[in-house]
């Protein structure tokens, strides 16, 4: 299912894999990140920021590995508008 070279993939796994990775981050800080007071080691613009980084290692497998562009172009979109977001929201 996840080897076809179209862009409805690679965006459809661009859009699920930061708000994955988010949890992710959050849920380890929760457990082993927190300072004594109660709050996070990091902001949350921090951890967004991190969780827009796990896009760039599917597409790189997707460009490198299997060679699909269309997929890596879907991914990179995705990244581009999150990115746009995240700075418009931030900066």
């Amino acid at each position: 299912m996840l080897k076809k070279d179209n862009w409805g993939l690679g965006i459809g796994l661009a859009l699920v894999l930061p708000p994955l990775g988010y949890l992710l981050l959050w849920l380890v800080l929760q457990q082993f990140g927190s300072k004594p007071d109660g709050s996070l080691m990091l902001r949350d613009s921090t951890m967004m920021l991190l969780a827009l980084f796990s896009n760039f290692i599917v597409f790189r497998y997707y460009m490198v590995n299997l060679k699909y562009d269309r997929t890596g172009r879907g991914i990179l979109l995705v990244t581009f508008v999150y990115a746009g977001v995240f700075f418009y929201l931030f900066l």
